[in-house]
């Protein structure tokens, strides 16, 4: 895989969730995805961006996103995390840290060391993709201002399609 880019067809993966399931995201074509890369399971602020995440989880819903948490993790790791915080959203582990590495390379900053967002929208495109380093979080509302934004762009291309229908049945022939 190599790195991705904004405005570019999001790569496919699959990895497993928590519960051992295959979780694949050319599944979810047709809807936009939130990917919430962090660095590893019950540290300081990856706690607090996941326990954020589980306050804030009825915004999330309002979204209609499929909002995914993915990390270097096992799948065992990923659930007793899960558990011990009540996460409401999937966790996927990726333990060979290559999807991880697909969507938050960054030159001047290792993997292991970098935290990111990439919001996806329905039809597979990344809309949105930040890398920041691992002792910065993301606040919620810039997470779900991200995946409404993603939204807001496919509204937007319907409409001008349609709009641009509209002036070719309106334009007279001569």
């Amino acid at each position: 895989m190599s790195s991705t880019i904004v405005e570019t067809s999001a790569p496919d993966f699959t990895l497993q969730t928590q519960d051992g399931e295959n979780w694949r995201l050319s599944d979810y074509l047709g809807s936009v995805v939130a990917l919430l890369f962090y660095p590893k399971d019950e540290t300081l602020v990856c706690t607090k961006q996941l326990c954020a995440v589980r306050d804030n989880w009825n915004d999330y819903l309002k979204t209609k996103a499929v909002v995914v948490g993915i990390s270097p993790g096992t799948v065992a790791e990923h659930k007793k995390f899960a558990q011990h915080h009540s996460l409401p959203l999937t966790l996927l582990a990726d333990v060979d840290g290559e999807v991880t590495r697909t969507y938050t390379e960054k030159r001047w900053m290792p993997v292991w060391f970098t935290r990111a967002i990439v919001v996806i929208d329905a039809q597979g495109i990344i809309r949105d993709k930040r890398v920041m380093l691992r002792s910065g979080r993301p606040t919620d509302y810039s997470v779900i201002s991200s995946i409404y934004a993603a939204q807001t762009d496919l509204h937007l291309q319907a409409y001008d399609k349609l709009l641009g229908k509209l002036r070719t049945k309106q334009t007279p022939k001569t």
